[in-house]
């Protein structure tokens, strides 16, 4: 079983998109092990995004992104992050196909709904710099 981290960024939550797209992901198989609604903070932001921290257009994201709360979760699936991002479609909202979560409602490549790690060593890390290790329920581990 994948884990991937998803992030439901301020346009997501300033448009009452968070259970439509929660239900996508969960209508496709996957299951939500870890949810909370934070606001992020400029280090977790500057860690998240080191990898444009130095650009010019970086104090925008880090602006919007910390604009108002977002939620953070966890989905586990087989093939969950390629499948997840697929479900997104592209980061460019104005390219992504109509069907896909991007495509149905980001409006441009900032405002694109949601983020998705992109590959496993990611979703590690993304993980945990969201989640202490008791805030993400396994089923073999928590069953009732």
């Amino acid at each position: 079983m994948e884990k991937t981290l998803i992030i439901l960024k301020p346009d997501c939550m300033e448009r009452r998109l968070c259970g439509a797209v929660l239900a996508r992901f969960e209508a496709a198989g996957f299951e939500i092990q870890a949810s909370k609604m934070t606001r992020l903070t400029a280090a977790q932001l500057r860690e998240h995004y080191a990898h444009v921290a130095d650009k010019p257009f970086y104090p925008e994201i880090e602006a919007f992104m910390a604009s108002r709360p977002v939620i953070v979760a966890v989905l586990t699936g087989e093939n969950v992050i390629a499948k997840v991002r697929e479900l997104l479609g592209p980061t460019n909202s104005k390219v992504a196909p109509k069907g896909t979560i991007r495509g149905d409602y980001g409006t441009e490549m900032m405002r694109n709904v949601c983020h998705a790690s992109d590959s496993p060593a990611a979703a590690d890390a993304e993980v945990r710099r969201f989640f202490r290790p008791d805030e993400v329920f396994t089923p073999e581990v928590n069953r009732v």
